[in-house]
């Protein structure tokens, strides 16, 4: 095995929108191939037909390209062991549970849901802690072990619906080496018989599950906590089919929590926090209802990676902006927590920041213009740069430019109560009506460096000191008592708006105050 190239597998199932949990889990998936040179292959676990949603494999997909992880076979993609999807490969999945009962480990079951419930009330009834179908109740139920053999085939050529169950044979410890947690043991009186081919014909996950790794040639199965349960049961799989020593290497992953910490990150804490949970926007194909994604709020792909990352993962450095590059070169499961993770939304938020300040200014113009088509603000190429200049610093989202920049083009009708109260004397008053009539004679290009010379010389020849008026200028253009660099802003304004602005807030401000 250790030989092996190494290949890994996302195995997600077509139920609905793809969690963060499962992007992260792809995303680790992918960083460690990518580092060992391996291969990363996608296949889609349609097993449960019932739980099948259309659209959900489509989002799965598009939501792996967005964030950057490649998938070298899969449905899309192809490759030597197609197909990638388990509802199509139902048939090999059969093969495998015969042969299992054939040498003793698994068996049919002819139990009705009935007889089920009424064998866990029993057991419920007496106290016993494990109400499960095991090596004990097993012969107490209809089943090829109970059964003669000629009351079995003929149950299977009448056509009486069956399950194949597993046979685990008592006494018997199972152990594995987790690479996040450890050596884990489970004795096998802990396990019940799972099923392994229900009636429907189809695998469950843990038989197809099991037979398409060793087909696939996976060598590592690195997926979530919730599977942890279930991993002593594959590895009793892997030994009965005769596979356990090609077995994987088994990671898993710890939990995303709560953004308070107290139990396992939901779309209801998504819904009630008002963030996202899934990479993309998902719409459910019955309700119609709609789930934030990640892309659709404003976040970079690149920034969303980085973020997922390090839920659960460090370097171990002070470092926390990572290129895709660099995660693939610094990923190490020695360094993934055995502890669940934090969900952060601004930590998020933060990334995001980071990642838009490195952005090229032609991409944010881009996603720019049609923000601004849905304002209905008419905006050439060069305003928007200069906005783009402006703002790209203080905000944490692209569309956040669009929103912060609208007083450039809306003169304020009301400004800041307080900055007015505070700032707007009759010192501001006759220092504004002196930059406002300086302006007016005001010739050549109107630039933020030549503005500030303006009101430079303006404020010395009135003998006003720049820092205290300030506040009043820029609440007499913008309305508000912060914000962006004024010079800048008025740069971007222009002259003649300038002077109309600063003419309404001489005629407006006093009566507002007055009314305050």
């Amino acid at each position: 095995m250790n030989n092996q190239p190494v290949r890994v597998r996302f195995a997600p199932s077509p139920t609905g929108p793809l969690h963060a949990g499962g992007v992260r889990t792809a995303l680790y998936n992918y960083l460690f191939a990518r580092q060992q040179g391996g291969q990363m292959l996608l296949r889609i676990e349609d097993t449960d037909q019932n739980r099948y949603v259309p659209g959900a494999e489509e989002y799965i997909l598009e939501a792996l390209e967005w964030l950057g992880v490649k998938i070298d076979e899969g449905p899309q993609q192809g490759g030597p062991n197609a197909p990638y999807r388990q509802s199509e490969r139902k048939e090999m999945y059969m093969e495998y549970a015969e042969k299992l009962i054939r040498e003793g480990k698994a068996y049919y079951a002819f139990d009705t849901a009935e007889e089920l419930d009424e064998m866990r009330k029993r057991l419920e009834a007496a106290k016993v802690a494990a109400a499960q179908y095991n090596a004990i109740t097993r012969m107490e139920m209809k089943n090829s072990l109970t059964l003669s053999a000629e009351e079995t085939k003929s149950r299977l050529e009448s056509g009486m619906p069956y399950v194949i169950r597993m046979k685990i044979m008592p006494k018997e410890d199972i152990r594995f080496n987790d690479l996040i947690r450890g050596w884990i043991v489970v004795h096998s009186s802990q396990i019940d018989d799972k099923v392994l081919m229900k009636s429907d014909g189809m695998p469950t996950y843990h038989l197809a599950n099991i037979v398409d790794d060793h087909l696939m040639g996976i060598t590592h199965v690195i997926r979530g906590e919730e599977w942890l349960p279930s991993a002593p049961l594959h590895v009793l799989l892997y030994r009965y089919l005769g596979w356990e020593s090609t077995m994987p290497q088994f990671a898993h992953l710890p939990l995303l929590l709560k953004p308070d910490g107290n139990g396992k990150l939901s779309k209801r804490d998504a819904d009630l926090g008002g963030f996202p949970i899934f990479p993309l926007q998902w719409t459910d194909p019955v309700t119609g209802d709609k789930a934030k994604g990640f892309r659709e709020e404003g976040y970079l792909p690149q920034a969303t990676a980085n973020f997922l990352a390090l839920l659960g993962w460090n370097a171990g450095t002070e470092q926390e902006l990572f290129s895709m590059e660099e995660m693939i070169r610094t990923f190490s499961f020695d360094r993934v927590h055995k502890a669940g993770a934090r969900f952060d939304i601004q930590k998020a938020n933060w990334f995001n920041q980071q990642y838009l300040k490195q952005l090229d200014d032609q991409e944010i113009i881009a996603q720019l213009k049609p923000l601004y088509q849905q304002k209905s603000i008419s905006v050439n190429e060069d305003q928007i740069a200069q906005i783009v200049h402006l703002l790209k610093d203080r905000v944490h989202f692209v569309r956040e430019i669009a929103d912060e920049s609208v007083f450039l083009f809306h003169a304020p009708e009301t400004y800041d109560q307080d900055t007015a109260v505070k700032k707007w004397n009759e010192e501001a008053v006759n220092a504004i009506s002196g930059f406002k009539d300086a302006l007016a004679g005001f010739e050549g290009s109107f630039t933020a460096h030549d503005i500030k010379d303006k009101l430079s010389a303006t404020m010395e020849n009135l003998g006003v000191k720049m820092g205290k008026i300030m506040q009043a200028l820029r609440l007499a253009v913008t309305g508000a008592g912060a914000g962006p660099d004024l010079m800048i802003i008025m740069e971007i304004l222009g002259k003649e708006e300038v002077i109309r602005r600063l003419e309404n807030a001489l005629d407006r401000l006093p009566a507002q105050i007055r009314l305050a």
